[in-house]
């Protein structure tokens, strides 16, 4: 089953995640020093948030996050199917994850990416920044830079 994955940038952790945490009835799921997610079943989303060198303030990205490596196929398939450059980053650690992962914009430069979370890890990550697929995305998070499209 998927799941909606939405990444904010904040600019005090501390107090969004009082926020957010009273917003949706729960505690973070993974807490670290710059971090939180939420992992939701009402509604059925991967909510994150932080703050800092990893994120821009507002919505960072968007994504698609699925529990096999058969939905990550049916989802990749559909990224190519939507005529626009992909990225396909596969294997990677990002946001205290490992994961495997691509990225598509859309046509207004909204970024998407499609991952399988295959393990937890012990940093936040460091992937270079988005490139050619959005012009309207810097340099931070997890946001890859793309290869020539």
């Amino acid at each position: 089953m998927k799941r909606l994955h939405v990444h904010v940038g904040v600019n005090d952790l501390a107090n969004s995640i009082q926020f957010y945490s009273t917003l949706f009835g729960a505690q973070p799921t993974v807490l670290k020093d710059d971090y939180a997610k939420w992992m939701l079943d009402d509604p059925r989303v991967n909510f994150a948030i932080s703050e800092g060198n990893h994120a821009r303030k507002g919505i960072e990205h968007l994504g698609i996050q699925v529990e096999s490596t058969e939905e990550l196929s049916e989802v990749y398939g559909r990224l190519k199917a939507a005529d626009r450059p992909v990225l396909e980053e596969g294997q990677t650690t990002c946001c205290y994850a490992k994961s495997e992962k691509s990225w598509i914009a859309d046509p207004d430069g909204v970024v998407w990416e499609a991952f399988f979370t295959n393990g937890e890890a012990t940093t936040y990550g460091d992937s270079p920044a988005l490139g050619t697929l959005s012009d309207s995305v810097g340099d931070k998070c997890c946001l890859p830079k793309a290869a020539a499209a």
